[in-house]
């Protein structure tokens, strides 16, 4: 049997990147996938590369920084498929390279409000479902950022610190109520966002990894397939941490 075998999954951030290689992956277990994502996003070829696997599949638009459109996309998630057992709360943004002292306050508000606000207003909604219906499992995306200082990247490193902590207090409140929540830190991951740093950022990250390589899309879609399932069913409250060996 797959290990998501007719699992409903929901991911954030779902049509490209980290969340479009989950999205895959989880189809490949078995999965019914819903894709969330920003309207303006091209997602036909995503849910035609799922529907090619064999499972159903629906795209819904979401902007997580705005919690209405938070709520309708979980709502209607379970008026299709009838529950949500997974949420990958995988959408986030980039920042800008600043001080502390002369961080832009808007710059600062934006950061925040999508990657760590966003992260609040999906975990609380897919929390009142789980505990609707008995149980469910929530991976939230932060970063090598989230367990240090990432030099000029003020609010994205407190954002991924604050994913943590709200990650460990799902874990403390909901899991005598069969219901998990864990993470995942990647450092920098291969993605097209990333491919467009210049040459010369891009080789000093992959100089300053150990492995001598940065980490993929498809590694991190592997992580979340195992934080989702039952493989990972005692790991709750914790992170998985994806960095080629740069914390060691």
């Amino acid at each position: 049997m797959k290990k998501l075998e007719n699992k409903v999954v929901f991911i954030t951030g779902g049509n490209s990147g980290i969340g479009k290689a989950s999205a895959l992956e989880a189809a490949r277990e078995g999965a019914i996938i819903v894709v969330a994502d920003l309207e303006n996003k091209e997602h036909d070829e995503t849910l035609r590369e799922i529907t090619a696997l064999g499972v159903q599949c629906m795209f819904v638009p979401i902007d997580v920084s705005d919690v209405e459109r938070v709520k309708k996309a979980i709502v209607t998630t379970v008026e299709k498929f009838g529950r949500l057992d997974v949420a990958f709360n995988n959408a986030g943004i980039g920042g800008v390279y600043s001080g502390i002292h002369d961080m832009p306050e808007k710059e600062w508000d934006r950061l925040i409000a999508v990657n760590l606000t966003g992260q609040f207003y999906c975990v609380k909604y897919e929390l009142q479902q789980f505990l609707k219906q008995g149980g469910g499992v929530i991976v939230n995306m932060a970063s090598l950022a989230g367990l240090k200082a990432e030099h000029g990247l003020v609010p994205y490193t407190v954002a991924k610190h604050g994913v943590l902590g709200l990650t460990k207090n799902i874990a403390v409140q909901y899991a005598n109520q069969n219901i998990r929540g864990n993470a995942i830190c990647p450092y920098y991951v291969e993605t097209p966002l990333l491919n467009a740093a210049p040459e010369e950022v891009h080789t000093a990250w992959i100089e300053g990894t150990p492995s001598k390589r940065l980490c993929t899309a498809d590694e991190v879609a592997k992580a979340f397939i195992y934080l989702a399932c039952d493989d990972s069913s005692y790991c709750n409250g914790t992170q998985i941490i994806l960095d080629g060996g740069v914390m060691a």
